[in-house]
């Protein structure tokens, strides 16, 4: 594009959104373009904060006519490099569409903007007695468009699903300012292809999601959580047999802690108290949510002590007051917040049948040694749904050896016929190892509905492919 093209492009946009609305040259925070991970820190051409879908209808109009790239980006917390804008792109920020438009208790949902953090929309279904129960660590800072784009998981992905099943409707914006309105209260809705699953998990490369409709839980009365100790990863999946036979649809979360990953916790992270003592193999949260509280904790009570029973269990800790579940879910959460002491991690999130998972740790640990055998790992994660995190420190120049540290990874995930990415997307870092995780012709589909929705590549373009 010529010079004299783009600055009229620009000059174009900022009357879409006017004085208010954008942001350029050293006006721009570095939050709207530093990467989380590290990786980038370009700042965009321009920076807009439209306001409405029809600021954004028009941005992507005028875009799409001009061939010009756009960057979407919401809490700016993801891990695969997909909202910081690359050289030449244009920032789209949803900073300034972030309400809750309506609460409707009658057919549980929630409809909100696409900017709106995921701890807003927490807290306003429980002021409604309803529960929205996706929950990451990032809750305060992420938003509900990045969760739909990326398709998050989290903490109660075993109860409640992943992102995708806790959406109705959507209402999003084509690369060429189309806008789809699929913003719908029905929970049975036939009615031909479920457009809305082309946008959710699709990293802003399909079109824009601007605002959805959330689908709401019965608030539960009653929530139980325990921290195990356990002496292997084999009783670690029994436990998980157990405590799903157990509890049944009572059982919210069960998170696994790697000792390795406990003890950096216990050195590294001072808010973080842990429970137990520090020599097991594995540490066990289980959480249950139920409607009656002296039955639902009688039941966890009772399944703690069969498990123990059968040598499931070598010791837990038991919380029931809401000052010691925070304190459990601190020490969970925790595993996210090693970093500063230690200095830089990769971070990595994959997903593996249950049952491999014990057989990684391992390997993954001793096929890193190999190469730095005074490397700092960790491992922890969402185990009830098959996710494991990662935390990787090789020394100062860790961020030197990324590509040689994936390598390892994720071709140990490729021969254990995983996914390379379980909740966190594809976005630039992992987009070279995505033929480990998806076929051939799975690509070229993927290809094909990205050439068909975004002909000019101006949607997050380089991302995903």
């Amino acid at each position: 594009m010529a010079a004299t093209e783009l600055a009229a492009l620009l000059e174009q946009l900022k009357a879409v959104v006017g004085p208010g609305g954008y942001r350029e040259g050293t006006d721009i925070d570095a939050k709207n373009y530093q990467d989380a991970m590290g990786a980038r820190s370009i700042p965009p051409l321009l920076l807009l904060r439209p306001t409405d879908t029809q600021q954004v209808s028009a941005i992507l109009k005028a875009c799409h006519s001009a061939g010009q790239p756009i960057a979407p980006q919401g809490g700016m917390t993801g891990l695969v490099s997909a909202a910081a804008p690359l050289q030449g792109e244009i920032s789209l920020s949803f900073e300034r569409m972030k309400q809750v438009v309506e609460v409707d208790r009658f057919t549980s949902t929630m409809t909100v903007e696409a900017g709106a953090e995921l701890q807003t929309i927490q807290e306003q279904a429980d002021a409604n007695d309803l529960l929205f129960p996706l929950d990451l660590g990032a809750r305060g800072s992420c938003t509900i468009g990045g969760n739909l784009s990326t398709n998050a998981g989290g903490n109660r992905v075993i109860r409640y699903g992943m992102m995708r099943d806790l959406v109705i409707g959507i209402e999003a914006v084509l690369a060429d300012g189309t806008i789809i309105d699929g913003l719908h209260k029905l929970r049975k809705n036939n009615t031909g292809y479920d457009l809305k699953q082309l946008f959710i998990g699709s990293e802003g490369t399909l079109g824009i999601i601007t605002r959805a409709v959330l689908k709401l839980s019965p608030k539960p009365s009653s929530q139980v959580v325990a921290m195990c100790a356990v002496s292997n990863f084999e009783k670690v999946t029994e436990l998980l047999m157990h405590a799903q036979a157990k509890l049944g649809s009572n059982l919210s979360a069960f998170e696994v802690i790697w000792q390795n990953t406990y003890q950096l916790i216990d050195k590294h992270v001072p808010h973080a108290t842990v429970p137990l003592a520090d020599n097991y193999a594995f540490y066990v949260l289980i959480e249950s949510m139920g409607s009656n509280s002296d039955k639902d904790t009688d039941l966890f009570v009772d399944t703690l002590n069969s498990a123990t029973e059968k040598q499931l269990v070598e010791t837990a800790v038991i919380a029931d007051t809401d000052t010691k579940i925070k304190n459990l879910w601190t020490v969970r959460d925790a595993a996210a917040e090693i970093y500063p002491g230690v200095g830089y991690m990769h971070t990595y999130d994959v997903s593996l049948n249950v049952g491999d998972m014990g057989y990684f740790g391992e390997e993954v640990e001793k096929r890193l040694r190999v190469e730095w055998p005074d490397a700092i790992i960790g491992l922890f994660g969402h185990i009830g749904d098959g996710n494991v995190h990662i935390i990787i420190h090789v020394g100062p120049d860790t961020r030197d050896y990324h590509l040689q540290i994936d390598e390892i990874v994720y071709g140990l995930i490729q021969e254990l016929s995983g996914a390379v990415s379980a909740e966190h997307g594809i976005g630039l870092m992992k987009k070279q190892f995505l033929p480990y995780s998806k076929s051939e012709a799975e690509i070229a589909l993927m290809k094909a509905l990205k050439q068909t929705m975004d002909p000019q590549g101006i949607l997050n373009p380089g991302r995903i492919f």
